[in-house]
């Protein structure tokens, strides 16, 4: 059996803002959004304008995301990294610069014993982004 994983970002109220930024870097689309406004369940009002769920795909990236409902329990996120296999040196360069604008180099975008260009950054949003080009051998 195969199995995908599917990882689901949670944000702090600002989910709609991380969805235009990741838009931007990976040159992707929002597949949806539903607010918690349109849940067929009783909802703090103040949370009615905020992201429920939605969907985010740039060629084979694809993850989920919503608001928290209780914008109080999210933290930067430390427990996990998304981890993306660039096509090319340039691809790799170009969303590397953009991630880390606003954002935390936990390293520097460099050539790796394992005959690799790799960079792990924490975008502005607290997401963790480890990097990968493998070059040809």
């Amino acid at each position: 059996m195969k199995h995908q994983v599917t990882p689901y970002l949670t944000f702090a109220g600002n989910a709609r803002e991380a969805l235009a930024f990741y838009s931007e870097v990976f040159g992707g689309e929002v597949l949806g959004i539903q607010t918690f406004g349109e849940a067929q369940f009783e909802t703090p009002p103040e949370l009615d304008d905020n992201v429920m769920h939605a969907q985010f795909k740039a060629g084979e990236l694809f993850f989920m995301v919503s608001d928290s409902f209780s914008n109080n329990d999210i933290t930067k996120g430390n427990r996990i990294s998304l981890a993306l296999e660039m096509e090319s040196e340039e691809e790799i360069q170009s969303i590397y610069e953009m991630l880390k604008k606003e954002g935390l180099v936990k390293m520097e975008l460099q050539d790796t014993f394992w005959g690799a260009i790799f960079a792990k950054v924490e975008d502005k949003f607290g997401i963790t982004w480890d990097l990968n080009f493998t070059k040809e051998a």
